[in-house]
């Protein structure tokens, strides 16, 4: 343990490492590691959409020309080619175009300007609209809250998903309107939501009659071992508990086929599924259901899509084995970092040493290596602890990867080291 040495041995690990942080900065490299993105050769596996629809059948098993207007809720063929994916039926699925943030967005903008299902009056009519918020988690819904001025709670993690004790007591507020919830493989820390924990969400009392779960299962099929974890179905969980308009799914296949060309879902109740086609029928004529078709015919179904996700885990494992390795290697028994081991999803989260975090992030930049910027993973950019970095070992290439994790695994060193000695410096005066 770093934090046992003497001064005179903390001063000379903290020369040695300064040393090989000055010797790594010669290197010039130009490495990012800032946001999940597939690398070229995941998008690659999804070069055949490309030349789909063939032979000019642009018609779907209804018989709709898929090059025209029309169908909001979009092709049943579509629908129920991810209706495991989204633990629904496809009837109460609705197919979107490429991002489910912005599926998100606009039901957060709906619901701020016409209610929901079981609203009393627009949410922006209310006093104060509160969300809470699992930390560390995903900053674009953070980001949605703050533009729209709702008021963020943040609620740990346990590993088993959030502190159940307190959220439901935080959910009594009829100020608390909502929760985002990352139930599996979470961004940041590969959080699996447990059972038990789902079904704490679906059936506890809440103050508000329209509070919302906006379930954003956006790494459903995004395994990185051979082991396919399962959650709870939410959509039952929530039926089962007498709440069936609880809970908001979302997904897309950003990390399954094109990042910014596939398609986006929502599915949910009956009534939510109605309401939601309702507003959506306003903004829209129609979703690209050329590109459904597209997928559909590419996939193919479930067990395709199982085997295209697989393919992926064959490029991303390796990865996020040389990030785990690197950590292990460079900063196992130091006591001044623990990092998750995560089964699924796109990113490591390491809780450096309190107060580090932005000096980690601000070594790596100099070093050239591109971080997600420190406090990225709590409301409004603050992480009160200034420990949680955020890494994202997807689009470099293995090698870039593997010098990566060895650069950030030093800077993290080199930052606690620093504390430390300040530390020690400040005792001795």
């Amino acid at each position: 343990m770093i934090a046992d040495l003497s001064r005179d041995d903390l001063q000379k690990l903290r020369n040695e490492l300064q040393e090989a942080y000055d010797a790594f900065k010669t290197r010039g490299l130009k490495l990012d590691m800032t946001r999940g993105k597939p690398a070229p050769e995941q998008l690659d596996l999804a070069n055949g959409l490309l030349a789909l629809p063939g032979n000019g059948d642009y018609y779907s098993d209804a018989r709709e020309d898929s090059r025209n207007y029309g169908n909001v809720q979009g092709l049943a063929e579509a629908r129920a080619l991810f209706s495991r994916m989204m633990g629904a039926p496809a009837d109460r699925i609705v197919v979107g175009d490429n991002a489910s943030l912005a599926m998100m967005h606009d039901s957060i903008v709906w619901a701020l300007l016409k209610g929901l299902p079981g609203s009393v009056q627009p949410w922006a009519r209310e006093s104060d609209v509160a969300f809470l918020c699992p930390v560390p988690g995903y900053d674009r819904h953070f980001a949605i809250c703050a533009d729209f001025g709702i008021r963020m709670i943040p609620v740990p993690l346990t590993g088993q998903g959030p502190d159940m004790d307190l959220v439901e007591k935080l959910a009594a507020d009829p100020a608390v309107k909502g929760m985002w919830c990352v139930p599996k493989y979470a961004n940041p820390t590969g959080e699996i939501y447990s059972d038990e924990t789902t079904r704490r969400l679906a059936a506890m009392k809440t103050g508000a009659p329209d509070f919302r779960l906006f379930w954003d299962n956006a790494y459903a099929v995004h395994h990185l071992t051979g082991e396919r974890h399962e959650i709870a179905n939410i959509l039952e969980a929530c039926e089962a508990a007498g709440h069936a308009d609880r809970a908001l799914v979302f997904a897309s296949t950003s990390k399954i086929t094109f990042a910014g060309a596939g398609l986006a879902f929502f599915a949910s109740s009956a009534a939510n599924v109605a309401w939601y086609l309702a507003r959506a029928g306003k903004r829209t004529i129609g979703p690209d259901k050329l590109n459904q078709i597209r997928h559909v015919r590419f996939l193919k179904d479930d067990s395709g899509l199982t085997a295209h996700m697989d393919r992926h885990r064959t490029l991303l494992a390796p990865k996020f084995d040389a990030v785990l390795r690197a950590l292990e290697d460079r900063l196992a028994g130091t006591g001044v970092a623990r990092w998750t081991q995560p089964k699924g999803g796109y990113f490591v989260s390491v809780d450096a040493l309190d107060g580090t975090a932005e000096r980690v992030v601000a070594l790596a930049k100099a070093a050239g290596l591109a971080l997600t910027p420190a406090g990225a993973t709590w409301p409004h950019g603050r992480d009160p602890h200034d420990r949680t970095l955020r890494l994202a070992p997807s689009y470099p290439s293995l090698e870039e990867v593997r010098t990566a994790s060895e650069g950030i695994a030093l800077c993290i060193l080199l930052a606690a080291i620093e504390k430390l000695s300040a530390g020690e410096a400040s005792d001795a005066q």
